[in-house]
């Protein structure tokens, strides 16, 4: 047998740890001397001290990690519950990771507020284009809800237009509307401009209508959360020239290379005269 000590420096626990298992009937010793109150274990318990601390890691509390021995929870059900447990950890670290990206955007945005080259904006018509898309939903405008939605948009139209032989006239193009369900919802549309001949099938063939006038500007990097500076240039100097916007502004891929670093595309917000 070990004492509390020796068996809490086997166990890579605390002794104060080992005696609030006790207290709370978690991991009791397998003797207590009744004159001095020392508490002995044995080897084998330490299967036990594995498991209540493997499930409190897992998220559970120690009442529930209790219930949970005493049903005998076995090898395999435990790792079960790990593998889930650690996919939604990742899942908690990805979106911490993305909620950073987009205050490290904003932190951008605030800093380069006003230092934007307004000669970079052009205001020019807009031809009509004849499109092939796809469509989906998204839960709101921001960046993270975006995002991916218009990704996989736009990964499966390639790939069914490559399926159906067609090839692109021109540059992938996204643009957005108020959804009918409201509540901020947003229409997500990924197209792809095609030829008069090209037909539907598993995508929808659309005519976008062409824009009289449009401010136009050139963002260069990824999407995500970088774009809200460029967004907001354009807004502010739309406003400054006397103009308003009419809808959400298209979104042009001019260079989509594998590094998101190096994407070039061009914002193009359909304006009329302010009043």
């Amino acid at each position: 047998m070990f004492t509390i000590g020796e068996f809490a420096k086997h166990g890579r626990v605390s002794v104060r740890m080992l005696r609030h298992y006790d207290a709370i009937g978690l991991l009791r010793p397998v003797h207590t001397d009744p004159t001095s109150s020392y508490r002995y274990y044995e080897a084998g318990q330490l299967a036990r001290l594995n498991r209540v601390i493997a499930l409190k890691d897992l998220g559970f509390s120690l009442h529930q990690v209790k219930a949970l021995l005493d049903d005998d929870i076995g090898t395999e059900e435990l790792r079960g519950m790990l593998r889930l447990r650690r996919a939604e950890l990742e899942s908690a670290v990805a979106e911490a990771v993305a909620r950073l990206a987009q205050v490290e955007a904003r932190l951008r945005t605030i800093e380069n507020e006003g230092r934007m080259p307004t000669e970079d904006i052009v205001i020019k018509s807009l031809p009509p284009l004849r499109l092939a898309e796809l469509s989906a939903t998204a839960a709101s405008f921001e960046p993270q809800d975006i995002g991916p939605v218009i990704g996989p948009l736009f990964e499966r139209l390639c790939g069914l237009l490559d399926a159906a032989g067609v090839t692109p006239t021109g540059p992938g193009l996204a643009y957005y509307e108020d959804a009918p369900e409201g509540g901020g919802a947003i229409t997500v549309h990924a197209g792809l401009p095609v030829g008069a001949q090209v037909g539907g099938g598993d995508f929808q063939i659309v005519q976008l209508p062409g824009v009289e006038r449009a401010a136009t500007v050139v963002h260069r990097g990824p999407m995500e959360g970088e774009v809200i500076t460029t967004s907001q240039a354009l807004a502010r100097w739309i406003d400054a020239h006397g103009y308003r916007s009419t809808g959400y502004p298209r979104e042009v891929s001019l260079h989509c290379p594998e590094d998101r670093t190096q994407w070039v595309t061009e914002l193009q917000d359909p304006i009329v005269a302010g009043g």
